[in-house]
């Protein structure tokens, strides 16, 4: 009788622990391993479920069609090294000291009073790697593995500052990394056309290796960004030519890490997001991007320089064949994962919020954030534009704008616009054509007092000249 007491209590045990584990599961996800892919210059038109044309994103796509797709998904800013500070810190660049592209002259980088996405989620037994470009400081207090990377293979800032850029020859050599040791002091152009294989390889072997614990991948692309170079399997496979080419390859990159994942049975178990650092540089032509429907590209404000392609795929978990039209940035990532995999954000402030239930589709969800800022300028620290709803307003600025696109990886010929007080509506207005400040005078009062809100917290350059509107690198708290 005690033995049958006893197995009807290891039974009864048992139901509670699939009863909790099922409830645990229908209340919220488990734990996810996070993926994040990040490329480099690739603009809003630039995936096929975006309107791309002259190449296909066969994988992309299906990604698109088993996750959710964003269509107002910004970067945090229009160049390279403040984007990547702000995924990876939740923040706007100037907040973290880290507005301007960093390169071989820069002394600065990120700091170590931030806490990155890798640390956060190394703090929760993530093993962590980054494969492709930093841009974050070439020093080695800067480098990823200082920053909670337990890995790191790639280059340390963008694939054109080297000996053999089109219009610069002060560039040193362009050194490979392998964690804080150069592997390759000198990389030339035969590297770099296996820079996007060589980089998945790693990624997936690093899945691999660590399919039994939780792991964060960033596979950051240094491609589109030129100059391009594609490996041998996808030369000539596009009707664009090379820039298409570069794309698809990309696009069977996303694949492999996809793939990757089915075959280990870890689909269900990871969240695998993808989108571009800023839009295209226009000014190299058929080396360039599309930002599709968008004003302008690179180097600029307007929502061709930093609305990008944005996909999150989370079988099980995301609802497959979603279209989210409400607004996010990069900045929100950070938080987000905090929520799903239990990380601890840091005391400090930092401007991301959760956007699960966007990722999720929720009904009715909306943005959690009443504004987006957008800084470029005077050291990429004057507040140019600021978006709430849809409404976008653009403050007086020059803006780089394209006379005669390049052609052969060769720069073309780019001016100085200018714009006006100017308000936008961008659910009508998706190209910000025509200007609505004097139409909607009450809409242009809320987003200034919103942008002056911002500059109280953040700064400007243009209101706060001392040193030139530079402020020291280092983390801004606001008041």
């Amino acid at each position: 009788m005690t033995k049958g007491r006893h197995v009807c209590a290891l039974f009864a045990v048992l139901i509670v622990i699939c009863l909790a584990a099922r409830q645990g599961a229908a209340d919220g996800p488990e734990r996810p391993n996070v993926v994040i892919i990040f490329t480099d210059d690739q603009g809003y038109g630039d995936v096929g479920v975006y309107g791309a044309r002259g190449f296909e994103t066969p994988h992309l796509d299906q990604m698109a069609a088993e996750g959710v797709r964003f269509t107002e998904f910004y970067a945090a800013s229009p160049v390279c090294t403040p984007s990547r500070a702000a995924l990876l810190t939740g923040s706007y660049p100037i907040r973290v000291g880290l507005p301007n592209v960093l390169g071989p002259g820069s002394d600065i980088g990120m700091s170590a009073d931030e806490l990155t996405l890798a640390e956060m989620l190394k703090a929760e037994g993530y093993a962590t790697a980054i494969y492709g470009k930093w841009h974050l400081g070439h020093h080695p207090e800067f480098l990823p593995t200082r920053h909670g990377f337990d890995e790191f293979h790639g280059i340390p800032y963008s694939n054109d500052m080297w000996p053999y850029h089109p219009t610069a020859d002060h560039f040193p050599d362009l050194p490979l990394f392998e964690g804080e040791e150069v592997v390759n002091a000198a990389v030339q152009a035969d590297d770099q056309k296996q820079f996007t294989k060589e980089f998945t390889e790693r990624a997936v072997a690093f899945i691999e290796a660590h399919r039994d614990e939780p792991f964060f991948v960033y596979l950051a692309h240094p491609m589109p960004h030129v100059p391009l170079y594609v490996s041998e399997a996808f030369e000539g496979v596009s009707e664009l030519g090379l820039y298409g080419d570069v794309i698809m390859e990309i696009d069977w990159s996303v694949g492999q890490i996809l793939e990757t994942l089915r075959d280990l049975e870890l689909d269900e178990q990871t969240l695998v997001l993808f989108a571009s650092d800023n839009g295209p540089w226009l000014v190299y032509g058929d080396h360039a991007g599309s930002s599709g429907p968008l004003r302008e590209g690179k180097h600029t404000t307007w929502d061709g320089g930093t609305r990008v392609p944005f996909i999150a795929w989370y079988p099980g978990q995301i609802p497959a064949g979603a279209v989210c039209r409400e607004p996010a940035m990069t900045i929100d990532l950070m938080p987000t994962i905090a929520g799903l995999t239990g990380g601890a954000l840091p005391e400090h402030p930092i401007d991301g919020k959760d956007i699960w239930p966007l990722l999720r589709g929720d009904d009715e969800a909306r943005t959690p954030q009443e504004a987006y800022f957008f800084y470029h300028g005077q050291g990429n620290r004057v507040l140019q534009a600021v978006r709430s709803g849809h409404w976008k307003l653009h403050f007086p600025h020059g803006y780089h704008t394209v006379v005669e696109p390049g052609t052969d990886g060769q720069p073309g010929e780019a001016t100085q616009g200018e714009t006006p007080l100017a308000l936008f509506d961008l659910k009508n207005d998706l190209a910000q054509q025509t200007n609505l400040a004097s139409v909607y005078p009450a809409v242009v009062e809320r987003l200034e007092a919103l942008a002056d809100e911002a500059r109280v917290e953040l700064g400007d350059a243009r209101l706060d000249m001392e040193g030139a509107g530079v402020r020291p690198p280092g983390r801004i708290d606001g008041e």
